[in-house]
């Protein structure tokens, strides 16, 4: 004897939840991502299956199969969004170990390459050469002009004037006058009689009016002839009529197209992480990424020692 479930179409049976993916012990972030979008890609086919099985013929309404083709691409999305966001985490975490363990190696190059330059030009006196090592030595402390260090709030004479007296809580300057003009005027008592609150036949009608007034004020205030001119034509034309509500079945379309377009986002953002210097650097090293910093570190330290010869050497012929 069948039961029900086994007469039941694929289409037409619920979809089964989706537990999440347990993390894999020194699995590379990428193929976690990879994986993930194979997941999704494949409940989205499924779900568009359902999607056009809507239309078809059998038991149960369109939109319970919509419901449940919505549902699993939710399910999918989120698996994806998790796989997405542990990536950029591992990213952003080893992005700040290696700042901290190399940043100083990298740091103490660019003063060895700057006091090397700088020794070939005191030695040569080339004009290349000094241009090769001003380069260089600005690549090691670049030092902002004052007006921009301090985002225009000075320059090398002192304090602007308007931040000095906002500093002392002075006004910046005297507030203009508006002076409306006849047409303003005349425009702005018409509004009012016109669309004045208390004119309203119920609270929604109120508030319509409250705010399109609160408007009148405001373009009012500024002397803004042009805006009560629009403001005055808005009225004329009446209230917007309201939008008619969509189906259920048009929501849920809509929750499809929405949802497909959140995961194209997603795999950009996936796209960046593992093409960027950090995302492709951890590649290299899913297991260990410590050990990828130690070797890097060996290089430069034997970097380091090589430019420091070098310089010792120069100035040795110096002397």
């Amino acid at each position: 004897m069948t039961t029900p479930e086994a007469e039941q179409t694929p289409s037409e049976r619920p979809a089964e939840p989706v537990e999440p993916a347990a993390p894999r012990g020194g699995a590379e972030p990428a193929e976690g991502m990879a994986s993930a979008k194979r997941e999704a890609d494949a409940e989205g086919q499924a779900a568009a299956g359902n999607e056009a099985s809507a239309e078809g013929t059998g038991p149960g309404r369109p939109e319970e199969r919509l419901e449940r083709a919505v549902g699993a691409a939710e399910q999918a999305l989120i698996e994806y969004e998790i796989a997405v966001e542990t990536f950029r985490v591992e990213v952003e975490n080893f992005s700040r170990l290696h700042h901290q363990k190399l940043g100083p190696m990298y740091a103490r190059l660019d003063e060895l390459d700057a006091q090397i330059a700088e020794a070939k030009a005191a030695r040569t006196g080339d004009p290349e050469d000094v241009r090769k090592a001003q380069e260089a030595r600005a690549r090691v402390m670049p030092m902002p002009g004052v007006e921009e260090l301090f985002h225009g709030w000075m320059d090398s004479e002192g304090l602007f004037p308007e931040a000095a007296a906002m500093l002392t809580d002075q006004p910046v300057r005297p507030p203009e006058r508006v002076r409306p003009s006849d047409e303003a005027r005349r425009l702005y008592r018409e509004l009012v009689r016109k669309a004045h609150p208390d004119l309203a036949r119920d609270d929604k009608e109120r508030e319509r009016r409250d705010e399109f007034i609160s408007r009148v004020n405001s373009a009012y205030g500024r002397g803004d002839e042009v805006l009560l001119r629009e403001l005055s034509e808005e009225w004329a034309a009446g209230p917007v009529p309201e939008e008619r509500r969509p189906s259920r079945a048009e929501e849920l379309y809509a929750r499809l197209e929405w949802l497909a377009q959140r995961k194209e986002l997603l795999a950009l953002v996936a796209r960046e992480l593992e093409e960027g210097a950090i995302g492709s650097m951890l590649r290299l090293a899913p297991d260990d990424p410590d050990r990828l910093l130690d070797e890097i570190a060996d290089q430069l330290l034997a970097e380091v020692s090589q430019r420091e010869a070098e310089l010792a050497g120069l100035l040795g012929q110096d002397g």
